[in-house]
C-alpha cells in the first residue's frame, strides 16, 4: 500500500513560493571548506614546502592537526598562567616515528581569528604563524636552528 499511484506528484517543500531550495555552492567548491579544512590545507602546504628542502630527514616524521591540546592540569605539564602550546613534538619511541602536532584553535586565537566567526580572516598572519611553528618544531626535532631549517623564518625576537 505504500506505492504511489501512477501519475502522482512527488511533493517537495516550497516555502513561500520561492522554489525548492538547495545548496548555493557545490560541496567541492573552495567556498564550502570549513575553517578546519582550510587550516589542514595550510599545514599540508607548509609541510610540503619544508619537505622539498628536508625530504629525507622528514620522511619518517608524522604531522598531525588537532583542535586543542589535551592538557592534564594535575600532570604538572602546565601551571596556571602558562601560555597554551601552539604545537607539540613527540620524539620517536617504541618503534613509533616522531610526530609533530599543530593545534588549530590556539594558532587561530594568536592570529586574532578566534571570535571572528570566519569573517575578516587574516590569512597571511595565520600562514606566517603556521610556518614559524612548523619550522621551530622541525628545527627542534633535527637539532638545528630555525634559521638554518628555513631562511624565511621570522624570529619571535624581531
Amino acid at each position: 500500500m505504500s506505492e504511489k499511484a501512477p501519475g502522482a506528484r512527488i511533493r517537495r517543500r516550497d516555502r513561500h513560493g520561492r522554489g525548492v531550495r538547495g545548496p548555493l555552492m557545490p560541496p567541492e567548491a573552495p567556498f564550502a571548506l570549513t575553517r578546519a579544512e582550510r587550516f589542514d590545507g595550510l599545514v599540508r602546504d607548509e609541510v610540503n614546502r619544508l619537505g622539498r628542502r628536508w625530504g629525507r630527514e622528514l620522511a619518517q616524521v608524522e604531522f598531525a592537526v588537532e583542535d586543542v591540546p589535551r592538557i592534564e592540569p594535575l600532570a604538572g605539564v602546565l601551571d596556571v598562567g602558562d601560555p597554551v602550546p601552539l604545537s607539540q613534538t613527540h620524539p620517536a619511541a617504541n618503534g613509533r616515528p616522531p610526530r609533530i602536532v599543530v593545534f588549530r584553535r590556539p594558532l587561530e586565537a594568536r592570529a586574532g581569528l578566534a571570535d571572528t566567526g570566519g569573517s575578516g580572516i587574516d590569512e597571511r598572519e595565520l600562514t606566517r604563524l603556521v610556518r614559524d611553528v612548523l619550522v621551530e618544531e622541525v628545527a627542534d626535532l633535527l637539532g638545528l636552528s630555525p634559521e638554518s631549517v628555513d631562511p624565511s623564518y621570522d624570529s619571535p625576537d624581531d
